[in-house]
């Protein structure tokens, strides 16, 4: 056979493996040069398909079975001592694997052992194959795998995005629409357009904010590191750091500004004012409910969004952190696709603090690597800081971190809004008598069975209910009816778990919030006196403890939450937040902050094995992975669930979906599933069939909550 080729469309054009190594090789060494690892990245491309060069291969094209064309060039990239660009090799499509050890044998899946497993049809498997690869100089030692990882990892994502994006432009005759953004110049005019209205305003609460722009805007023009911006609810910190990422990629040359949020409950609207400011077409979202599957049938604008958010080439990115954090410690293609895009970006981490602290060392260790290794700054943004300082003090050494606002103190004392008033221990039958007696309040508890159960004892007019027991669907319903409520300034009660602090825009004049974290109680009270509208005396944050036991996740966060309140009323200062965390992190202890073991295993290996991709990505999960799905028949959602019992669901069914599922623990599951109230349509995802057990006003029948504290 004298031409072998790569790839065959359906009417027939064909494209040969010498032409999709050279485009892929090219795009990958163009990507992986913004981390000096360009002449990898162009190796990487041309060995990754030389297994193609095989009549078995030619066979698959015309409909033969699967023949495995990544061993070849993983084999020849070990040949010549380039063992991690064989490792990303061998993975481009089943994704990283643990490198292993020597001593590992043919039947072991990691790289060591699928080299031993090819090595006898070395050249043979793949003769049409005349080589030699490219040569290059030995990659760099930055003297320890934690960060070596970080680099396999990011040569990764450039030979996967590189194959993925020569495919798509072959199989589509070149007709995906992709790129046409503006660049980052005409973003911050269009940011200065939209800012211009504030321009006049020195005084009240928009010359604080102008104050806090300025500043942003002139450390923008600072070197690259890390940054805090420390700014309470309302000084405008989502418009205000936008002004610093645009103003700070400008200054360096950085490609693109990437948004990490806590929680899917606010993204939303965070990226609604991104679109405002800079048009629809400069912002992609890419969350759990915005994942598109790409459709020809769709309109060009949807169409180039859904094939953003595969590599995330936009100028700017808005991501949770559960995206973000979990595609930086994964083995799979189509997760690690995106990552060579966040080199030389400027990274938001909004509410930095609502990192789980069982994941603080992995998630701010990475920040660090990026930061040192691969051209990023990274901005801590919160009115509540994470004390996290020994962290990015190994992972970042010598790099001081750079707070933005010029006068922090007197910021938080321009912006304070509540009075904090400690009620001690109660009931819920004496704090619901409390709630009853005020014309509009907000309460927050810890749990979903102790929402319910509060709201239960209240009256019906005027009272409301958010949990995450909730359809989405139905708590932004709820949301809307509040807002209206309060705006008309009618009787509103509201009962919650912590899924309303997060963000979400309503202004209380009063907030009850049980004892949780400290950070949870600052983050409730910017949800009391939201505006400024009010006086601060007539303000109030009541901070309650119910009697019965602290729910167990919630014990140690309380704990030092005791520790603050036992020598200060001023639980919104930062010295009481400081202290909190402090005391807080002390209280877990060092090593309760990577529970998933993931920097460890990364730096020292796991019992010989180098490198353990797989097993670290099978570990790290960022929120609690023990949840199934509970979907809720409507109108609008039975179509969708009948493409399940089909077996003819897609990604953009379950996206589509979302809107309707209430995700609930194990136990909850099993217990709605051995009633007969929910019938399984696949493992862990069920449909309700039993309408009684699901109310629009508080969610899910709640019969089998585990009562452990709530995160959404």
């Amino acid at each position: 056979m004298s031409t072998f080729y790569a790839h065959k469309t359906s009417d027939g054009r064909m494209q040969t493996v010498e032409e999709h190594l050279s485009g892929t090789a090219s795009l990958a060494a163009e990507f992986a040069e913004s981390f000096g690892a360009g002449e990898y990245g162009f190796l990487a491309g041309m060995a990754h398909d030389i297994g193609k060069y095989s009549e078995g291969f030619q066979r698959r094209l015309d409909g033969g079975p699967k023949v495995d064309h990544s061993s070849a060039g993983a084999l020849e990239c070990a040949a010549i001592g380039r063992d991690e660009v064989g490792m990303c090799v061998a993975g481009h499509h089943a994704g990283l694997p643990d490198y292993g050890n020597m001593i590992d044998g043919t039947e072991s899946d990691t790289f060591i052992g699928r080299l031993k497993r090819f090595m006898p049809q070395r050249g043979r498997a793949y003769p049409g194959w005349t080589g030699p690869l490219p040569e290059t100089a030995s990659p760099p030692d930055f003297g320890d795998d934690f960060t070596d990882s970080f680099w396999t990892r990011m040569l990764f994502s450039c030979l996967v995005d590189a194959d993925y994006l020569d495919t798509e432009r072959f199989m589509s005759d070149s007709s995906v629409c992709r790129g046409g953004y503006d660049d980052l110049g005409v973003l911050r005019d269009r940011l200065n357009a939209y800012t211009a209205k504030w321009d006049g305003a020195e005084n009240g609460l928009n010359g604080l904010r102008n104050e806090i722009r300025r500043a942003c805007v002139r450390a923008g023009q600072q070197e690259k590191g890390i940054f805090t911006l420390t700014v309470p609810t309302g000084g405008g910190k989502t418009v205000s750091s936008l002004a610093f990422a645009l103003e700070h990629a400008l200054t360096h040359g950085m490609k693109r500004i990437i948004y990490v949020i806590p929680y899917t409950s606010i993204i939303e609207q965070n990226a609604a004012v991104f679109r405002e400011i800079l048009g629809d077409e400069n912002v992609v979202e890419h969350h759990s409910e915005s994942e598109q599957s790409y459709s020809e049938d769709v309109n060009p604008t949807l169409q180039k969004a859904a094939l953003a958010t595969e590599n995330w080439d936009a100028p700017v990115i808005v991501t949770t952190a559960v995206q973000f954090f979990e595609s930086l410690y994964s083995d799979k293609p189509s997760k690690c696709r995106k990552l060579h895009n966040i080199v030389n970006s400027v990274i938001i981490f909004d509410e930095a603090q609502s990192i789980p602290v069982g994941h603080f060392l992995p998630c701010f260790a990475a920040i660090g690597v990026l930061v040192r290794r691969f051209g990023v700054s990274a901005v801590l943004c919160s009115a509540t800081q994470p004390f996290v300082s020994d962290v990015l003090d190994e992972y970042l050494p010598g790099k001081r971190r750079t707070e933005i606002c010029d006068d922090v103190d007197r910021v938080f004392r321009a912006l304070e809004r509540v009075r904090y008033r400690q009620l001690g221990k109660t009931t819920k039958e004496t704090l619901a008598q409390k709630l009853n007696a005020e014309k509009q309040a907000l309460c927050i508890v810890n749990t979903r069975r102790a929402a319910k159960e509060l709201y239960d004892l209240l009256p019906r007019e005027g009272t409301y209910h958010l949990s995450t027991l909730m359809m989405p669907q139905h708590r932004r319903k709820t949301l809307s009816v509040i807002r209206k409520r309060l705006a008309d300034g009618l009787p509103c009660r509201v009962v919650s778990t912590s899924l309303v602090e997060a963000g979400v825009d309503v202004d209380f004049p009063l907030v009850f919030r049980e004892i949780a974290g400290l950070d949870s109680i600052v983050q409730a009270a910017g949800r009391c006196n939201r505006e400024g509208k009010r006086p601060l005396d007539e303000s109030i944050v009541s901070v309650f403890e119910l009697e019965g036991n602290v729910p167990r996740l919630q014990r140690i966060n309380v704990g030092a939450t005791r520790e603050v309140l036992s020598t200060s009323d001023d639980l919104g200062s930062r010295t009481s937040v400081e202290r909190y965390f402090r005391v807080f992190l002390e209280l877990i202890g060092k090593e309760s902050r990577d529970q998933s073991d993931t920097v460890k295993n990364l730096t020292k290996g796991i019992a010989g094995n180098r490198l353990p991709f797989r097993t670290v990505a099978e570990a790290f999960h960022l929120i609690d992975q023990n949840t199934n799905v509970v979907y809720v028949p409507t109108e609008d959602s039975k179509a969708l669930i009948e493409e399940i019992r089909r077996g003819e669901a897609r990604r953009s069914t379950f996206r589509k979906l979302g809107q309707y599922g209430v995700n609930v623990y194990e136990n909850h599951y099993r217990e709605l599933l051995d009633a007969g109230d929910i019938e399984e349509l696949t493992p862990g995802c069920g449909v309700l069939i039993n309408p009684t057990v699901y109310d629009e006003n508080t969610g899910l029948s709640l019969n089998a909550d585990s009562g452990r504290a709530e995160f959404v």
